[in-house]
């Protein structure tokens, strides 16, 4: 992967994007304030700070009129950060920081300069008012004259705010020295602090998920921490928790299903073995019962295949189910029906009881009764001679649903064994599993069934009674 498609890199560029550009709203802000406020004043009023430099420069003007005089301002009030400008008697401008001169100002120190004779610092004149007037926008600039031998040589006018532009630049490379000097040390404490350890934490994560892919199910994450890796980490340890389940359950289903179809397979392929070898006589009795082994068998196979494909079909949400309305008696009409001669050889009876208000339930007829027809045929198979097998409908606590209990009364099943009868292939202990013809699917079948009608089941047992309820919707 290009350095430059790196998520680190992405978001690290972005940080540094931000801090720098936090810097320079910062910076600005900075400038502009200390512009607003007045601040850059060194310690005093503008009309002060105007009178000091007027002294300062009436004083050097008498003591050496030939001076540089816009040399001695630049030499001698670098430090100061507050400009200001002197506008002389000749018509020259020297200024002090900044080389834009607010044509307002401009006005009034010319008028100044227009007033006849000495005036006093202290004095109002009519000059001095015009002046003032003449600031327009800068409410408080007085002129201050620069008094040369009882002449008026000049005038220093200080803007009671410093331009922002001119302060900006003067501020511009210490304040880039300091963003710069922010940026290294935020740049390097972000990586130190935020991305170095997302960084192992993921490549952490990274690795378990390379391992797990590469068939190592025992690889998992480390889930310390609360944040959001942390949560990322405990989904992909849930997950792989979860497949490694899984893949358990799929290795037991294909040893169970390899067992359960190689137990037919091998006898049909034994009593065929059998009568291919010549040297083995056989009478027609005994060819007719191999004949017959093999048939049972093969049909056992086919109940077999045909209740895998069944399940499959029905917990992948396969097929389609019809929605009708099923009237409860027919199915345990047809159910009767359908182990009547079953039961008057077992010695069981069968009873049928339907309360009012469960007349009826919405789903596929043909799936309910095959899930109706397994439930009996798993009681009739462990219910002693002379016992009843219950077929009994009642209506639900809750609005608009109905319960399909199937109740024997054969020894029961261990309650240890009552989590599990519902998984493919269970079979329990001899007590349940003494007679033939059980091929373990035929619980999870009807599990299948009711949870693709929106309902449940749940079973209840002990010795001398077990009952599986069906919970099914009565409304669409």
């Amino acid at each position: 992967m290009q350095w430059y498609r790196s998520l680190y890199w992405r978001v690290a560029v972005g940080v540094v994007a931000f801090l720098a550009a936090m810097l320079v709203v910062q910076a600005v802000f900075f400038v502009w304030a200390v512009s607003q406020s007045g601040r850059t004043l060194p310690g005093q009023s503008p009309l002060r700070l105007g009178q000091t430099v007027a002294m300062d420069l009436a004083n050097t003007l008498e003591r050496d009129p030939q001076i540089d005089l816009s040399r001695y301002v630049r030499d001698q009030y670098a430090s100061y950060t507050h400009p200001f400008f002197v506008l002389l008697a000749d018509g020259r401008l020297i200024t002090s920081g900044s080389r834009s001169v607010p044509e307002p100002l401009l006005r009034a120190a010319r008028a100044r300069l227009q007033a006849p004779g000495r005036v006093p610092r202290a004095e109002r004149t009519e000059a001095g008012d015009r002046a003032e007037r003449e600031g327009v926008g800068f409410p408080g600039v007085r002129p201050a004259p620069i008094l040369v031998g009882g002449r008026l040589a000049g005038v220093v006018v200080v803007p009671p705010q410093a331009p922002f532009w001119p302060l900006l630049t003067r501020f511009a490379p210490m304040l880039a020295v300091v963003g710069v000097a922010v940026l290294v040390v935020g740049t390097v404490l972000t990586s130190v602090m935020i991305f170095g350890p997302a960084r192992r934490r993921l490549r952490a994560l990274e690795q378990a998920a390379r391992q797990f892919g590469s068939g190592d199910p025992s690889a998992r994450a480390p889930e310390h921490g609360g944040d959001e890796i942390a949560a990322v980490a405990h989904a992909f340890n849930a997950m792989a928790d979860d497949l490694a389940a899984s893949d358990s359950v799929r290795r037991q289903l294909l040893a169970d299903v390899s067992h359960e179809l190689k137990t037919p397979v091998t006898a049909i392929g034994g009593y065929l073995e059998t009568m291919r070898m010549p040297e083995i006589a056989l009478n027609d009795e005994t060819r007719a019962r191999y004949l017959g082994i093999m048939a049972d068998e093969t049909r056992r196979l086919e109940r077999l295949i045909g209740d895998l494909l069944d399940l499959a079909r029905l917990e992948g949400g396969g097929g389609s189910l019809r929605r009708d309305t099923v009237t409860v008696a027919q199915l345990f009409d047809r159910v009767a029906a359908r182990h009547g001669r079953a039961c008057e050889t077992a010695g069981v009876r069968i009873e049928t009881s339907i309360g009012q208000g469960a007349a009826t339930v919405v789903g596929d007829s043909d799936r309910l009764e095959q899930a109706l027809q397994n439930l009996a045929a798993n009681a009739m198979r462990y219910a002693p001679r002379g016992t009843t097998i219950r077929l009994e409908a009642a209506p639900r606590p809750t609005a608009s649903a109905i319960s399909i209990a199937v109740t024997d009364q054969g020894p029961g099943i261990p309650a240890e064994h009552v989590p599990r009868v519902f998984d493919r292939f269970y079979k329990a202990d001899a007590s349940r599993t003494g007679a033939a013809g059980g091929s373990g699917l035929g619980l999870s079948i009807v599990k299948a069934i009711v949870e693709r009608h929106g309902g449940r089941i749940s079973v209840d047992s002990r010795p001398g009674r077990t009952t599986f309820v069906m919970e099914l919707r009565t409304q669409t």
